[in-house]
């Protein structure tokens, strides 16, 4: 079964960021490779220009059809999505894609269940049970993070002001925040967004309505995830598909700098390719 029939049956299962990331994941494949060779090929045009003498090497424009030669390795495509399923922690989607891509049974971490019950417990606004059970697992995490732990008790506060307990609000960010805020200059910008939300009849009209987003809570999940893995001694604390993201935006930036006219990705999200004027 292809791998768009895969995401068609499972879509119920597979709905969270995943879906972004697969969705255009041949176009960022075939985008980074065609980026690797060119921004490549470009410093080393400067590199021998220089060499020769040449203080104004001579601007190159490059052609995308370049990149139609490029070949893309289904078994690299599915290992890449495996990865970030079982890095995020999506086990019974792993555990259906290992089925229909063919391949060999993942390696589950041992901590996986409670990554997943943890991250449930994040994004459904249970953050002391997630408190919780993130201390019956590494008992010395949160105590060694302390920006982690303050990123959690954040979110407690924002599922007060959520609920529209403005005065349990207050005396949780006086009682449980003002020391991290006073320590720490993010953590008082951060608390400070917060609190400015109680001043807004709706906070989701609010300025600040991006903390009280699903998006915000994912994103501490995440950080959250990360760190339980790191503390495992995990090779990867975040999906490789990151790093092909974040390999793009380094090659664009470095096209950019030598002011090289070539086909953009303008939008991450959902790859769209501006060609140069």
């Amino acid at each position: 079964m292809s791998l768009l029939c895969f995401l068609s049956k499972y879509v119920n299962i597979l709905l969270s960021p995943l879906l972004l990331f697969i969705d255009y994941l041949i176009s960022i494949w075939f985008y980074l490779d065609y980026f690797n060779r060119i921004t490549l090929n470009y410093i080393m045009s400067f590199e021998t220009a220089a060499t020769n003498g040449n203080d104004k090497p001579e601007r190159k424009y490059y052609d995308r059809t370049k990149s139609d030669d490029l070949q893309i390795s289904r078994t690299d495509m599915n290992m890449l999505i495996m990865n970030y399923l079982v890095t995020e922690g999506f086990k019974e989607a792993a555990l259906k894609f290992q089925q229909e891509a063919g391949l060999q049974e993942p390696a589950l971490c041992s901590s996986l269940d409670e990554r997943i019950m943890i991250r449930e417990a994040v994004q459904g606004g249970r953050i002391s049970e997630a408190i919780a059970m993130v201390n019956a697992l590494h008992p010395e995490l949160l105590d060694n993070d302390r920006y982690l732990y303050f990123h959690l008790q954040q979110l407690q506060l924002l599922e007060l002001i959520r609920a529209g307990r403005a005065e349990e609000a207050l005396a949780f960010a006086s009682a449980t925040l003002a020391e991290a805020g006073a320590n720490d200059r993010n953590a008082l910008t951060e608390l400070e967004r917060s609190l400015a939300l109680l001043a807004f009849p709706d906070p989701h009209a609010s300025p600040f309505a991006d903390l009280l987003l699903p998006s915000h809570s994912q994103k501490i999940a995440s950080e959250l995830n990360a760190a339980i893995l790191k503390m495992e001694n995990q090779e990867y604390t975040n999906p490789k598909l990151c790093s092909l993201l974040r390999m793009i935006l380094w090659s664009q930036s470095e096209l950019d700098k030598h002011n090289v006219k070539y086909p953009k990705m303008t939008d991450l999200a959902n790859a769209t390719i501006e060609q140069p004027k």
